[in-house]
């Protein structure tokens, strides 16, 4: 018996198929290397449903957050660029607020640059040669007054001592004995007797003359001490003394 039946069609397994997409590592890569970028105002990049959620948090003294989701089916190079325009607003942001709170300094147009100018002198060698000359001239004489103001200050120390012949200690001096004594300690050897002292300096006028010269008459010899005054050892039966010049006409002589 021929059934009017027909058979029936087969009956369709459905089968469990996995939408196709684009996997998300490769955006939170890219929203990963961004994070290094914007890690002085706090990015943060989550996963959020079908999307990637990038929340930029600013410093509170900057705009209020902004957020913005990129779709996972974007691929790098949309991800770098919108990320970068993020970070040139922000960026943008901070330089207006940096040039808002410095200090600004103006010019006028019309300012001039004023330079002075100093004349120049040239000295030939010879001048040159005498200012120096002049300057050696000068320290020495500096020099010979504070050694002669030396000189003044150990010859008061024997204020004293008695007058002896042939005597060249503190124990007793005569003149020329005193003198020698005296400069010695300076660093000056005079010879021993007064006659051969009159040749151990340069023989200068009373005006030039300074403390700490030698005062020659002959057959004595004494230290001048300036203003008229002398120290001396004068005669037998006496003792250095601080006196005036009695001499007539002596002889000053600089030494050293």
């Amino acid at each position: 018996m021929e059934s009017n039946l027909e058979p029936a069609a087969p009956a369709r397994t459905r089968g469990r198929h996995r939408a196709a997409h684009r996997p998300l590592a490769g955006v939170a890569r890219v929203a990963g290397d961004q994070v290094t970028t914007f890690a002085g105002r706090g990015a943060v990049v989550a996963a959020a449903g079908g999307g990637v959620l990038l929340s930029l948090i600013a410093p509170p003294a900057q705009a209020a957050p902004a957020t913005m989701t990129v779709g996972t089916e974007l691929t790098g190079q949309p991800a770098q660029a919108a990320l970068n325009t993020a970070d040139l607003n922000a960026l943008t942001a901070q330089a207006r607020e940096s040039v808002s709170a410095s200090t600004m300094i103006s010019v006028s147009a019309d300012a001039e640059l004023k330079v002075e100018k100093s004349a120049v002198s040239v000295v030939s060698a010879k001048q040159n040669a005498e200012y120096q000359a002049q300057i050696e001239a000068e320290e020495a004489e500096r020099a010979a007054a504070e050694r002669g103001a030396t000189v003044v200050s150990i010859a008061m120390r024997y204020l004293g001592v008695p007058y002896v012949w042939g005597g060249t200690t503190p124990s007793g001096f005569d003149c020329s004995g005193f003198t020698s004594y005296v400069f010695a300690q300076v660093g000056i050897n005079l010879p021993r007797t007064s006659s051969q002292q009159l040749y151990a300096g340069t023989p200068v006028s009373w005006a030039e003359a300074q403390p700490g010269d030698l005062i020659w008459t002959p057959g004595h010899i004494a230290i001048y001490a300036g203003n008229g005054m002398q120290i001396e050892a004068p005669v037998p039966g006496k003792s250095v003394r601080y006196t005036s010049i009695w001499q007539s006409n002596p002889t000053f002589l600089r030494v050293g």
